[in-house]
């Protein structure tokens, strides 16, 4: 097990090192790649999110994976629903009317880490094009 994930966790907690040393720094608010990384992080951030409610309660057997909630199953409801399982968001996967498998956490991260990764891009950009403008007119 440590064999399949060293070479996934090394890759991240060197991405995370270089990540955090303009915050121990403090130049992160200058950096327009700083700001750049965290939206990419932000943007994986919501994939992950994304695949763990997709997988919430995942079993060939729906049946089995509400008994293991500790929930009854209740087909006529989820046969009468099926367009909510068959959407892209917001994520649901319900044992009954009353109970969802996927984790409450899960769509709100689903909006607010994407907004967050945009505003990111949007100071990015803000950082390399002010600075810009000021030397045109300063120079003219």
């Amino acid at each position: 097990m440590a064999l399949i994930l060293l070479p996934i966790l090394l890759p991240l907690l060197v991405g995370l090192w270089f990540w955090s040393r303009p915050l121990l720094s403090g130049t992160w608010r200058r950096s327009p790649a700083w700001f750049t990384w965290s939206a990419v992080l932000l943007l994986l951030g919501a994939g992950v999110t994304y695949l763990l409610g997709s997988l919430a309660g995942a079993s060939l057997d729906p049946e089995e994976a509400c008994h293991r909630a500790g929930q009854t199953y209740d087909q006529a409801y989820l046969d009468a629903n099926f367009e909510k399982y068959t959407r892209w968001f917001p994520l649901h996967n319900k044992c009954h009317a009353g109970y969802d498998l996927v984790p409450v956490w899960v769509n709100p991260a689903l909006v607010v880490l994407p907004v967050l990764a945009l505003l990111c891009l949007a100071y990015a950009v803000r950082l390399v094009v002010i600075p810009r403008r000021t030397k045109k007119k300063g120079t003219s």
